[in-house]
């Protein structure tokens, strides 16, 4: 009954990116073997052959054409090939100064855009794990282009595909003040969706191809999976796992596996698994973190275990396993066993050996708490509970370098309480002290993005990955830093504190435009008094002529 309830859980799209395509097919790539793939392919392709040599950069420029087979022969060198299905541009080498033009409109046709793109160089000119859909390279691989040239003559008219993403740039790690932090999306996403955009991330929902593994990766959870959300997925689940405890079971492992290769596997092992090994299948591996598994532990299943196939990115593959390093480190510091989480690889005979003697870490009383759509909060609930029931629970845990949890230290004498670091913070982990120069610390909201260390002037700040268990401590303000606060030689109004007023006027006696004492006397003014003694200067000084 469990496995049938798994089978159950059914994706849902929150909405859904459309893409058209008239059959406008760019195969780019050495002439013989080009000519060869267009001479194979339906005249209701558009074909344009675009001939690239190893001496092509010298090589004439130029078109010709065949009516009988309506082919479109290019001599050019690419330079460039960008976009996605239904929209690709083909940039080709053009004298100085353009430097490049756009291959369609050379050619004056009436787009300036591929519907698809049939790449035979190498290495191709798009080199993402996970290319757009629309762009075939085979990398020299037979079977690979006898696959495409199979599927290209279907790639044409309109498509639809899931959103599978969702993105709330108001809590996003990425950047701040012009300076660069988190950047675990775009180092994670295999599809090549995800670019800078200085202070936030922008996705290009037409590369993106549900990978998953930005939500997965990311720290705040700005970055959200939407197909379905997390929400909807541990709703499912926990269900599920009462379900099966209600029939009689006991220390049910999770596996599980994507929605392609490894539903075919899985449907291999099928009558082989364990009964107690619940396969649970998500449209892919990445899609699911470390705020599932942790969670998945605390709702009573005793290991959560990811299916892996060739067909996994290699990104992909890294990102998982860097999450699965944190979620151990945590797990073992509350005396629960580290591999009750892992990768499970190895040949299908000796997979369902590898199920039966895996030991995981059943929670005493399994866990009650509605999963929300906010990460932190997941992550917050899920360890909490298992803490509470913890085996053998230590005060905090050291983690792996990067792991989205820790806290920061402060050299004190360096640092000037200059509130740079409060000024960049996405968390709210960092801030001032009011009406006193202090710097406080929440670690509960840290998720070591980095931004506060690049931002200080006098790097004064350092970073160290580590999770701390007691509730209390860990959303309770910690004091980094105070001072004694500077007060306006004027009006006595506190604006500074002692050791930024001591460094800025040994730094500026130096300075030709502070030579004169009333000039130093200003420094040590507040806003409003400097402006008004500036005023007051000026007005004797035009007395005095």
């Amino acid at each position: 009954p469990a496995t049938s309830a798994a089978a159950a859980l059914v994706a849902r799209p929150t909405s859904l990116v459309s893409y058209r395509s008239g059959g406008a097919l760019a195969i780019i790539g050495p002439e013989a073997l080009a000519l060869a793939a267009a001479r194979r392919l339906p005249a209701a392709l558009h074909r344009t052959v675009v001939i690239q040599e190893p001496n092509n950069a010298g090589a004439r420029s130029g078109s010709e054409s065949s009516a009988a087979s309506g082919i479109t022969v290019v001599r050019d060198k690419v330079i460039q090939v960008s976009g996605h299905l239904g929209q690709y541009a083909v940039i080709v080498s053009a004298p100085p100064p353009l430097g490049g033009v756009n291959l369609q409109q050379k050619l004056g046709g009436q787009r300036t855009q591929f519907d698809l793109v049939l790449d035979l160089c190498e290495p191709p000119f798009i080199a993402d794990e996970l290319p757009p859909f629309g762009y075939y390279a085979p990398r020299g691989n037979p079977e690979k282009l006898e696959a495409a040239l199979a599927e290209l003559p279907d790639m044409v008219g309109e498509f639809e595909k899931p959103r599978f993403f969702a993105y709330n740039a108001d809590i996003c790690a990425h950047g701040a003040s012009g300076l660069t932090g988190c950047t675990r999306c775009i180092d994670a996403c295999p599809a090549g969706a995800i670019i800078s955009m200085v202070e936030e991330v922008a996705v290009d929902p037409y590369k993106c191809q549900g990978a998953g593994v930005c939500a997965t990766a990311c720290p705040t959870g700005a970055m959200t999976y939407v197909y379905p959300t997390v929400a909807d997925h541990l709703a499912k689940l926990a269900a599920l796992l009462k379900t099966y405890r209600a029939a009689g079971g006991s220390a049910p492992i999770i596996l599980y596996h994507d929605a392609e290769t490894g539903r075919a596997r899985m449907q291999q092992l099928a009558a082989s698994i364990p009964e107690h090994v619940i396969p649970l299948e998500v449209a892919e591996l990445g899609s699911v973190g470390m705020d599932v598994w942790l969670a998945v532990i605390a709702y009573g299943a005793a290991n959560v275990f990811l299916l892996p196939t060739d067909a996994t990115p290699q990104r992909v593959g890294a990102e998982v396993q860097a999450q699965i390093d944190y979620t151990r480190a945590i797990l073992a510091g509350m005396g629960y066993r580290p591999d009750a989480i892992g990768l499970i690889a190895g040949e299908d005979k000796a997979l369902p050996r590898t199920l039966a003697a895996a030991n995981g870490s059943t929670v005493s009383a399994p866990a009650t708490f509605a999963a929300l759509t906010d990460k932190r909060t997941n992550l917050r609930l899920a360890i909490d509970h298992l803490y509470e029931h913890a085996p053998a629970p230590q005060a905090e845990t050291a983690l792996p370098t990067g792991a989205p949890f820790g806290q920061i230290f402060v050299n004190r004498d360096a640092c000037t309480l200059c509130m740079s670091c409060v000024g960049v913070c996405p968390a709210g982990a960092l801030a001032d002290g009011g009406d006193l120069p202090q710097l406080q610390f929440i670690e509960g909201n840290c998720v070591q993005c980095g931004l506060c260390e690049t931002a200080c002037p006098e790097n004064a700040i350092g970073l160290s990955a580590r999770y701390l268990y007691d509730p209390a401590a860990r959303r309770g303000a910690r004091l980094m830093h105070q001072e004694a606060p500077f007060h306006c030689i004027s009006c006595g109004k506190p604006f500074a504190t002692q050791k930024m007023m001591t460094r800025m006027t040994e730094k500026l006696q130096g300075h030709w435009m502070f030579q004169s004492s009333d000039a130093l006397k200003r420094v040590q003014m507040c806003g409003d008094c400097r402006v008004r003694d500036m005023f007051k200067a000026e007005h004797k000084r035009g007395q005095l002529t």
